[in-house]
Parts: C-alpha cells; structure tokens; sequence
C-alpha cells in the first residue's frame, strides 16, 4: 500500500441473513473498493438503502465483511479500535456525564492517566469552540452542541481516520452549515483523514476532495468525482456560486439518477 493511503478498502462484499431457517440473505454490498489518502476527505453518497452504512460500520470494524479487507495505515482492520473514531448522526452522549467527561471517556479506555486525559479533552473542546460548557450535561445543550461534543469525543483519540455517519443529519440548515464550515477549519487544524456519509449532496461537494458514487443494493462504486474546490473553502454560500460546484454537484446528480433510471429499467 503506497506510504501515502491511509485507508484502502479492498474489494468488501457483505450480505445480511434475514431468515435462519431458509438461509435467505440480503446483498448489502458488492466488491467495493477504494483508498483514501493521509488528510483526505471522502464523502460516501448514494441512495438510502445502498449500504453507506455497513461500509462505514465494517471500515469501523464493528461489522466484519464477507469477503474482501479493510486496511488503515497498512494494518488490516479485525474490529473496533483506537486507530479509528466514529461520529453518528445520533451522538450518544452519555447523559449523566458532562461535556468535559463524555470527551474523557475515550481516553479512559485507552487508560490515559487523569491529568493527562482531562488537558486533551479541554484542548478538544476549544478546538470544537465549546469552552465555558465543560460542565454542562447533554440534555442543557443544543443539537449542534452536542455533535461538537461527539466530534470532540472522536478527536480526543486521536484516531487515524474519522468516519462520520451523517453527523449534520438531524440538524436544522444554519446550523448544519455552521457546522460543516467548523469541520472545515477542525480539519485544516488537525489534518485528519475523514470519511463521511450523507444523502446532502450539496453537503458532500462542499466537504469533500472526492465523493464515492455507490449504486442500489447490493451497494457498488459507480464512479469516483474528484472535487477541485482550493482549499481553505470559503463559507458554503460563496462556495456554492462557484464554476467548479454547480458542474461537480449537476455530475453527481446525473450520476445518481442514471442509478435510478437502470434500476427501474433492470426492474
């Protein structure tokens, strides 16, 4: 694997059984593979259905494949592990916890000694703009102040790749901008390697250096855009009215729908 691939997805196949007694199975995935670079930031498109999903939970390792590999900096991925930090559309923050110890609780599973555990989560969560809550307890936060905790949690790992399952989902369109400007600038700051998925396409030009076209299930890479937007990006308005966006968001679109038209057609 070239010294600059961070994750390479090998040729990943996975099929779900529905029924024990039959055997029956559904196709998730079929032969999908793809590499992301060292600070690199794929966005994982498609529609619902297709297995974004399951790619993104076996490249976590909390599913396994079927057939094929998932390897991050070289190693290939047997489960769940420290090299890669996951954030959900739904954060899951733990509850009876503040904002300065659900961004510990990482740390106290890898057993980061105290001290040393607490000055990473408060340098994170300056970095996610949330000083002065650390005391905070999820329920007095806002949606979005919630996905900067989880975002947060995921960094204080330091993890090789972040995956990210459609964390700006749930949230209303300022604040899902808002956000994805500060994953923007979290990114440049860190150099983090990111994979992330949306149904947004406006959202996966805008963040993304390429976007992953996957088909219907079973789950295949149609094709791979290369987005060519300079970085640092502008906010996502003035990125928006650019030559580059509207010919890289009406490619994809047609992308997309072409997926549709064969699937009504095979059907």
């Amino acid at each position: 694997m070239p010294a600059d691939v961070k994750l390479a997805v090998e040729h990943v196949t996975k099929y779900y059984v529905i029924n024990r007694d039959t055997g029956e199975r559904v196709h998730a995935l079929d032969d999908c593979s793809f590499t992301v670079a060292d600070g690199e930031i794929v966005a994982l498109i498609g529609s619902s259905g297709c297995g974004k999903t399951t790619l993104l939970k076996i490249i976590h390792g909390l599913i396994p494949a079927d057939t094929g590999s998932i390897r991050v900096g070289g190693q290939e991925v047997r489960g769940p592990g420290h090299d890669r930090g996951m954030v959900f559309q739904h954060v899951g923050l733990l509850p009876w916890r503040t904002v300065l110890e659900n961004v510990e609780f990482g740390l106290e599973i890898k057993r980061v000694p105290k001290k040393e555990r607490r000055a990473i989560a408060e340098r994170f969560i300056a970095i996610v703009g949330l000083q002065g809550f650390e005391h905070r307890h999820p329920h007095q936060l806002s949606g979005g102040m919630r996905q900067r905790v989880g975002l947060a949690r995921a960094l204080a790992i330091d993890p090789a790749v972040l995956l990210m399952d459609e964390p700006f989902g749930a949230l209303d369109a300022q604040t899902k901008e808002l956000l994805q400007a500060e994953l923007l600038r979290i990114q440049a700051a860190t150099g983090k390697t990111i994979v992330f998925v949306t149904h947004d396409l406006d959202e996966a030009v805008y963040l993304a250096d390429r976007v992953v076209v996957m088909s219907p299930r079973p789950g295949r890479i149609r094709e791979i855009v290369p987005i060519e937007i300079p970085r640092p990006r502008p906010d996502v308005a003035t990125v928006k009215q650019t030559p580059e966006f509207l010919t890289k968001r009406t490619h994809i679109w047609q992308s997309l729908s072409a997926v549709r038209v064969d699937e009504e057609t095979a059907a």
